[in-house]
């Protein structure tokens, strides 16, 4: 299994947060090294657990492990990895590590419950759905800012600004994720357009959409999303996102994530690594996959 879990090539912009967020400040040092592999072992973990908890066969195009080996062994071998990261933290000594992570365990897992909760309901709005986001994934991509920071200095002003540029880009590379999934196409993405629709998953373009029109309009839409997944069924939410001014709302409030990502930079000095940071931030926004 870890085997074939080594040889799907991600983009690792996790680790290379960690990294960046060491040079920006530093040097790049065993410490860094070792935040970088934490923090992609727990993503490779949080990957195992989401395809199992969504029931999902395939990611990115390729057979996940729940689809290979089953449910059973791929819930330990998620489990395996986690504990595999954390016993890095712990042989290096690093337990400042340890405090950010496992918050951001707890976190990450609260927001998965919340909007497992919600979407059940069917009844999700902005400011849950921004709580969401930032407890499942901006709270991973603040944790790889905010250790990469702390293997390379004791300054706490650095610290705060890291993390909140890793919050900022996080949030922004959510909603971006979200807009995709209702105007990519299947070989951009590696999974199919409509798939939050699929999964019932409520999102920002979605949400803003629900509340420019009627209630009756709004109902009928919601009964759409709640009776499955026909593709005519997708084709008409998609359409009718697009109408009322859903894509161009997410959008304008993922750039706006942005501009805060760029903001918390301007604290530390001028360098090749905030140029890259800053590149980074334009391409979460600039995306099609």
């Amino acid at each position: 299994m870890a085997k074939y879990i080594i040889r799907q090539k991600g983009k690792k912009v996790r680790p290379l947060l960690v990294l960046l967020s060491a040079k920006i400040i530093g040097e790049v040092n065993e410490r860094s090294y070792r935040g970088a592999v934490l923090v992609e072992l727990l993503h490779t973990a949080t990957l195992v657990h989401d395809d199992v908890v969504d029931n999902a066969n395939k990611r990115r195009g390729v057979w996940s492990i729940n689809a290979l080996f089953k449910n059973k062994v791929a819930v330990l071998m998620g489990d395996y990895l986690l504990s595999r990261g954390l016993m890095i933290a712990v042989d290096g000594k690093d337990f400042d590590f340890l405090g950010v992570i496992t918050n951001t365990v707890k976190r990450m897992s609260e927001g998965e419950l919340l909007q497992i909760q919600k979407t059940r309901k069917l009844d999700i709005d902005e400011e849950t759905y921004f709580r969401v986001i930032s407890d499942k994934t901006a709270s991973l991509l603040e944790t790889c800012c905010e250790i990469g920071a702390l293997s390379a200095t004791d300054n706490p002003e650095y610290h705060q600004a890291m993390k909140q540029f890793g919050q900022s880009i996080g949030m922004a590379f959510q909603i971006r994720d979200d807009i995709l999934d209702y105007e990519g196409t299947l070989k951009m993405m590696g999974k199919p357009v409509g798939g939050d629709i699929k999964e019932k998953k409520i999102t920002l373009p979605l949400i803003y959409s629900l509340n420019q029109v009627t209630k009756k309009e709004a109902a009928h839409i919601r009964k759409l999303i709640k009776n499955g997944s026909k593709n005519n069924d997708v084709k008409e939410i998609i359409k009718f996102v697009r109408e009322n001014g859903g894509i161009d709302y997410a959008l304008d409030t993922a750039k706006s994530y942005s501009n805060k990502a760029k903001e918390a930079l301007k604290i530390l000095p001028d360098s090749q690594s905030k140029v890259a940071l800053e590149a980074l931030v334009d391409f979460v926004i600039d995306r099609k996959n």
